[in-house]
């Protein structure tokens, strides 16, 4: 049976430690995992990309596959065409698809008519690939996951969404402090809840970034307008006192890293200062989306 990834929660506790830990010895040597060779993969995107696009294609190329990068513009979606019959369709000459877009739903919806792997490479509900390179990250720097704080500062968005889940899923804690008007998804806080009922780990929502940062071992901001949401420049005003900067990181763990999924507005979720004494984690990051990327398609294609 086909297995998809639409969602942190996709996979167990096991299987993303399982990717992990794949992961960083794939780092070591990159072409050593030729599972797509012979196999053509679709990368569709909805919306711009730089790191997810770039990985994906390298990721593909490196297992021995071939990438093909496709437009929503390009295809017969711009037209109006069913997503589902453009799902069975692809599915005649493709092995798997990796989709970026804006509903959660489209995804969901061509997963059900694409008898192959589904990735989500970001919808508006939820970003997985980043939390799984983040968790890489992180188990690199800690060398655990179990144990750790994570807060996220900001905006409550996909990615606050899907760290919630994945804290749920994995069994460490999640702190996120958002603005009011501006908290996660009810829905995700829900599943990630469910999901610490059975690993112990505690989910917390809160309006006070102190409360979220304090004695956090990871804390992690993104952008607070977000791809589509330009015309909202006006709600920046509301995250006042939510950037990640010298002061708030007092709060912190002595030993705490500062996280960031690009690309950054330097001066506005997190001080210029705090972004270049973690540059290095954060680019660390940034490169691992293409080792996690391609340890999650080994297991999906396997």
């Amino acid at each position: 049976m086909k297995k998809d990834f639409l969602n942190i929660s996709d996979l167990s506790k096991d299987e993303i430690l399982q990717v992990i830990d794949y992961a960083v010895k794939l780092k070591k040597d990159k072409f050593q995992d030729q599972t797509l060779k012979g196999k053509s993969i679709g990368l569709i995107f909805m919306k711009p990309s730089t790191r997810t696009r770039l990985s994906f294609e390298v990721g593909v190329y490196q297992m021995g596959g071939q990438p093909l990068y496709i437009t929503g513009s390009s295809t017969q979606l711009s037209r109006g065409e069913d997503i589902k019959d453009t799902a069975r369709v692809m599915a005649r000459y493709l092995d798997g698809v990796v989709i970026r877009t804006y509903s959660h739903n489209e995804i969901e919806q061509f997963a059900e008519y694409f008898d192959k792997p589904v990735i989500n490479a970001l919808t508006d509900y939820l970003h997985p690939c980043q939390i799984l390179a983040d968790l890489q990250t992180i188990y690199e720097k800690f060398g655990k996951l179990e144990g750790i704080k994570v807060a996220f500062v900001g905006d409550g968005n996909n990615v606050a969404n899907t760290w919630l889940i994945a804290g749920g899923v994995v069994g460490f804690d999640v702190s996120v402090a958002t603005p009011p008007e501006y908290e996660p998804s009810g829905k995700a806080v829900f599943e990630a809840v469910k999901h610490a009922e059975k690993t112990g780990a505690k989910i917390n929502i809160t309006n006070d970034p102190v409360e979220a940062v304090k004695n956090a071992d990871v804390i992690y901001t993104d952008v607070w307008v977000s791809m589509g949401q330009e015309g909202e420049r006006e709600k920046k005003e509301k995250f006042s006192g939510f950037q990640i900067n010298k002061q708030l990181l007092n709060y912190a763990s002595k030993d705490a890293i500062v996280m960031h999924c690009l690309p950054a507005h330097k001066g506005e979720e997190i001080s210029e200062d705090i972004f270049e004494e973690f540059a290095d984690v954060i680019f660390d990051e940034a490169e691992n989306r293409l080792h996690s990327q391609k340890a999650l398609m080994s297991f999906l294609f396997k």
